[in-house]
C-alpha cells in the first residue's frame, strides 16, 4: 500500500555528512509517521529518527541527538535524514518505514535500505 525507496547512503570520512531520502508513493495518505532505523552486521535493528507527517514532531535516538535531523517534504512525499559528525559506529544499512497508526513501535511497511558506511 505503501512504497518506500531509500537513496543517498554511501561512504564517508568520520566527521563527514549524508543525506538520506525516503521517497514515498502509496497510499501515503494513511501514513502516521516516518522513521528511521538503521542495523549493523552483528546487531539488532535499531531506532534513529521518527517524524510525525502531519504536524513534524520529531524523534530521535540519544546517539544521534545533535548530529542528525529527520525532516519531511509533503509536496515531494520524502523524508530526509540530515547526518551531520559521522562516526565509524553509525556504520550501517538504513531503512526507513512508515507507520500507520499512532503506536509507538509498530511500523507497517519497510524500504528496502541503503548502506552507510563510516571510515575512520
Amino acid at each position: 500500500q505503501v512504497q518506500l525507496a531509500e537513496s543517498g547512503g554511501g561512504l564517508v570520512q568520520t566527521g563527514g555528512s549524508l543525506r538520506l531520502s525516503c521517497a514515498a508513493s502509496g497510499r501515503t495518505f494513511s501514513v502516521n509517521r516516518v522513521g528511521w532505523f538503521r542495523q549493523a552486521p552483528g546487531k539488532e535493528r535499531e531506532f534513529v529518527a521518527a517524524i510525525r507527517w502531519s504536524i513534524g514532531t520529531t524523534y530521535y535516538t540519544d546517539s544521534v541527538k545533535g548530529r542528525f535531523t529527520i525532516s519531511r517534504d509533503n509536496a515531494k512525499n520524502t523524508v530526509y535524514l540530515e547526518m551531520n559528525s559521522l562516526k565509524p559506529e553509525d556504520t550501517a544499512v538504513y531503512y526507513c518505514a512508515v507507520a500507520r497508526a499512532p503506536v509507538v513501535g509498530k511500523y507497517d511497511y519497510w524500504g528496502q535500505g541503503t548502506q552507510v558506511t563510516v571510515s575512520s
